[in-house]
């Protein structure tokens, strides 16, 4: 019986040790996930770039009438994107942060809608894409950016947003030393941070794999 009675407080002392461990262990856990201010949304997710990142220039073109269309065709002027894409171009910022720059957005996520509103006005695919296919925009993985510098002055690019003519190709030589040089730093960070380039229009970047998403109608909120 004594020695009964011994394996039995032996047994009540390691469960107690186990128990113990379990306690102290768990308020660092608790701590460590209640950190985390926001929910990490799921890759595919639309988001607001400017609810993660203030560090951006904007001039979301298709808001106003200063455009190719000459109309204005979005509500407002939102910038969203899929997570993956936000993230992405969140980093390439980064690095253009550290030379002295930020990117300049232009345009963003376009719902279907708004590609039927705009292929109505222009409906030319050498201009803008079918809706009926859907462009990189309508999967919330294109961006149209440029660069401004420390002042907020815009780089010199060679020619204007949409500008739809060989002078904005990624080939065109025909260009000052500089701003073959700005397009090069533009071209050169973006395939760094997994965005590739779109050969007639210098201000135009993808995300890599961001075809393989579905189109989408999914409207933003405007505030």
């Amino acid at each position: 019986m004594q020695i009964n009675k011994l394996v039995l407080l032996l047994f009540m002392f390691l469960a107690s040790c186990s128990i113990n461990k379990t306690v102290v262990s768990n308020p660092n856990s608790i701590t460590d996930s209640s950190r985390e201010s926001k929910v990490i949304p799921d890759d595919t997710t639309f988001v607001n770039l400017k609810e993660y990142n203030t560090d951006f220039v904007y001039d979301m073109k298709y808001a106003t009438n200063d455009n190719f269309l000459k109309e204005k065709v979005y509500d407002c002027a939102e910038c969203f994107l899929r997570y993956k894409t936000a993230k992405a171009l969140i980093s390439a910022n980064k690095y253009f942060i550290k030379k002295g720059y930020k990117i300049k957005i232009y345009d963003c996520y376009r719902p279907i809608d708004i590609q039927k509103k705009m292929w109505k006005i222009v409906p030319n695919p050498e201009y803008v894409a079918d809706p009926k296919k859907g462009s990189i925009h309508n999967r919330g993985g294109a961006v149209d950016i440029s660069l401004v510098d420390k002042n907020g002055v815009e780089v010199d690019m060679g020619t204007k947003f949409d500008h739809f003519g060989i002078e904005a190709g990624h080939g065109f030589s025909g260009l000052k030393q500089e701003i073959i040089e700005n397009r090069k730093l533009l071209k050169k960070i973006m395939l760094k941070n997994n965005f590739l380039p779109f050969d007639s229009e210098w201000w135009h970047y993808n995300l890599k794999n961001a075809k393989k998403d579905k189109t989408s109608n999914q409207k933003w909120h405007c505030n």
